[in-house]
């Protein structure tokens, strides 16, 4: 799916991050973040494309893929997958590679770690593009029981250890294929060569703990954070781009640039002809909407 000479594996914020970097280095540089049960292999089907106008970098976020699973668990406040230590990843990333400021296109997790590297990191990012999430306090504060069917992740995955990662490592392909082809599009946005890799990594030591510790910390340490950014009146100043699956979850549940507006000062955006997976379901799309408001 991509070039095998472009992976490697960068030192970053007292961690080791997988990533994979596009051959051409004169170009704008562009971050790749990818969501949840996934790894950086997501933008396969945009890279190409992506690679004409930018450098891109396509990690995979801590405690995913191939990336370090740093220890954590409730004694640490789940602070080390908080989405502020993820962000200092990816900023400590991209300035290992000589990239201080960068532009981003995210989806889901992957989004939400961009939300909060906006607000910490904000001479870094210029813009970003967020795929099909509303912002993380309003989905909590807003919880309903179609929501509540739709995202039980939400509720399983923050439960006390061990009880979710003994269920997910009962049957780790169970569990990917189950969240993954229970959405809108079913496996088939998925190739054969993505969905091998999606099963390899679900299977690897560590990702099943890493994966709750992400969701049980967006639950607590995170929702600190966003709570205080609107206690003291603080917003995304860079331009925002929304985009979100006209036959998803975020459609059905949310007002996304309503709520977006809410904790961002220039947001722009629409729904996109898919459900959750845009960048496998719709990659055409994508990039018809994505490209313009980027290279701005």
């Amino acid at each position: 799916m991509f070039p095998a000479h472009s992976l490697r594996s960068y030192s970053a914020n007292g961690i080791h991050i997988n990533a994979r970097v596009s051959d051409v280095r004169d170009k704008p540089p562009l971050l790749l973040l990818h969501g949840h049960p996934q790894t950086h292999v997501i933008w396969h089907k945009v890279a190409p494309e992506l690679a004409k106008h930018f450098t891109w970098v396509a990690p995979d976020l801590r405690g995913y893929g191939d990336s370090d699973k740093p220890a954590s668990d409730a004694s640490t406040n789940h602070a080390p997958y908080s989405k502020r230590e993820m962000a200092e990843d990816m900023v400590q990333l991209m300035a290992h590679l000589g990239f201080k400021k960068f532009n981003v296109l995210a989806h889901d997790r992957g989004a939400r770690v961009t939300h909060r590297m906006m607000v910490d990191h904000p001479k870094a990012v210029e813009r970003a593009t967020l795929l099909d999430i509303a912002p993380t306090l309003a989905m909590y504060e807003q919880t309903t029981m179609e929501f509540a069917r739709a995202y039980f992740h939400w509720f399983f995955l923050i439960q006390r250890e061990p009880l979710p990662e003994t269920m997910i490592e009962a049957n780790p392909e169970f569990f990917i294929e189950k969240m993954m082809g229970n959405r809108h599009a079913g496996l088939s946005a998925f190739t054969p060569d993505a969905l091998a890799e999606y099963r390899r990594c679900i299977r690897l030591p560590g990702i099943a703990h890493a994966i709750c510790e992400d969701y049980r910390a967006a639950a607590t340490i995170d929702l600190e954070h966003d709570r205080a950014d609107r206690e003291a009146g603080r917003k995304i100043a860079q331009p925002l781009q929304i985009l979100w699956g006209a036959n998803g979850v975020i459609e059905k549940c949310f007002k996304p640039l309503e709520e977006w507006k809410r904790v961002a000062s220039d947001v722009r955006g629409k729904s996109v002809p898919c459900g959750h997976y845009i960048p496998e379901e719709a990659p055409d799309a994508l990039l018809a909407e994505a490209l313009p408001f980027l290279l701005e």
